[in-house]
């Protein structure tokens, strides 16, 4: 799955790791300052609250874009000298770009929160407050300037997915030659090629949407952890617990936990039936293609029995998600209402305004919907994991590997002729 597209994929992971921390540490330890030697200042010594689009041709943006792209080109020049891999340009340099792109979409997240909502929300409240103070050419241009941030992140945004959707093809197309050339050593495993074709083309769609919202969801935690944090000064005091240093930021992090433990927790038996549910679903597919050119094979009796084995794991499955369901979405219900619960001390003592109300109310979400990752993936996560298990096969025969138990029983029975069945799941 992923040695086909990634050069030696453990360690590049790792390292991609810790030298995005890397990156991102010399960022705000020293490396926003250094534009100043190049008269590109650091973002704080110009910002402007009127700017709209030309913040990001502002030097202290384009002094990060070169730091971005430099930190970039300097980890693919290791890997394509350390291990040249046949996929490199896509893997890495594609990798890359999208994660600039992602980080750029955030940004326009955050020059909408900070330059436009703020201030356009107290001009709302000043008009309703004190009649013909604003008048509405000053309203007009607060849409406009929202309207023209908009358009720049919705055409970033889909320049984004295009490209991401030809990466992840890639990864497929890798994936099918890798696995079609050991193709002699696969094709006794159960359901091969389904796994070669659909499973391969699930594995990448899949990781297309999970991992671009990894992405972001770092991406923008770590944009807008700061913005919650400094925002954090106008909060007196939280309910219940009162007052204590960086309120928002704590609460964002400690109800995000309590969400992704929640769900976790009760959705632990979802992967393991999602497995079973695409074994089932095989053992009555390959029975039927059996069935096309032998006539004793595919018989009432036989599709009967496979058939049964898959309406019984969908009835489990469907009982299993009642539950999961209930506590997700009460969840995701309670999380509208939160950010605003915790306000309530300080809207009643009217330390804020209306346009710093909304601008934590959207810091806020942005940090606790990156914390929830996990708590608005956890349906696609499990069908992964699920296609995970049916790929592993493969790479333990390419391997010399042990197959998983449940693969080394289907394998005995179909060189003894035995008709396939229901697998345990495992």
């Amino acid at each position: 799955m992923f040695v086909s597209f990634f050069p030696r994929p453990r360690l590049f992971f790792a390292s991609a790791v810790i030298w995005s921390l890397i990156a991102v540490i010399g960022w705000y330890l020293g490396g926003e300052q250094l534009g100043a030697l190049f008269n590109m200042a650091p973002s704080g010594a110009d910002a402007d609250t009127t700017r709209g689009v030309s913040e990001f041709l502002s030097p202290a943006y384009i002094w990060f874009y070169v730091y971005f792209w430099m930190s970039i080109l300097l980890f693919a020049g290791f890997w394509f000298w350390f291990s040249p891999h046949r996929w490199q340009a896509w893997s890495v340099l594609g990798s890359g770009l999208i994660i600039f792109i992602t980080n750029f979409s955030v940004q326009v997240s955050i020059v909408i929160n900070n330059n436009w909502r703020g201030p356009f929300y107290n001009l709302i409240q000043e008009a309703l407050t004190t009649p013909g103070s604003v008048n509405q050419g000053q309203l007009f241009s607060g849409v406009v300037q929202f309207l023209t941030l908009a358009l720049v992140g919705i055409t970033v945004a889909v320049l984004n997915l295009f490209f991401v959707s030809h990466w992840v093809f890639r990864w497929r197309t890798a994936m099918n030659e890798f696995y079609t050339y050991h193709w002699p050593r696969l094709r006794h495993i159960e359901g091969a090629s389904q796994r070669v074709q659909e499973d391969a083309m699930r594995f990448a769609t899949t990781m297309q949407g999970l991992g671009v919202n990894l992405i972001d969801a770092l991406m923008t935690l770590i944009a807008f952890l700061p913005v919650l944090a400094a925002l954090s000064g106008n909060v007196t005091e939280l309910p219940v617990v009162g007052a204590i240093p960086y309120p928002l930021v704590f609460a964002a992090i400690g109800w995000s936990i309590f969400g992704t433990v929640l769900l976790a927790v009760v959705g632990i038996k979802l992967p393991g039936l999602e497995f079973r549910n695409q074994r089932v679903e095989a053992a009555l597919r390959k029975e039927l293609v059996y069935g096309e050119d032998d006539a004793s094979r595919a018989q009432p009796l036989t599709l009967g029995e496979l058939f049964d084995n898959v309406r019984k794991n969908y009835f489990t499955l469907y009982f299993h998600y009642v539950y999961f369901n209930v506590a997700r979405y009460l969840y995701l219900q309670a999380d509208v209402i939160f950010p605003t619960f915790l306000l309530v001390p300080t809207i009643a003592a009217g330390r804020i305004t209306f346009g710093i109300f909304q601008q934590i109310l959207s810091a806020f979400t942005y940090v606790a919907s990156s914390f929830q990752y996990l708590v608005n993936s956890w349906p696609t996560i499990v069908e992964l994991i699920s296609i995970y298990k049916r790929l592993r096969a493969f790479e333990a025969q390419i391997g010399g590997g042990e197959l998983p138990e449940a693969d080394q029983h289907y394998l005995r029975r179909e060189q003894a002729g035995v008709p396939p069945e229901d697998q345990p799941a495992t």
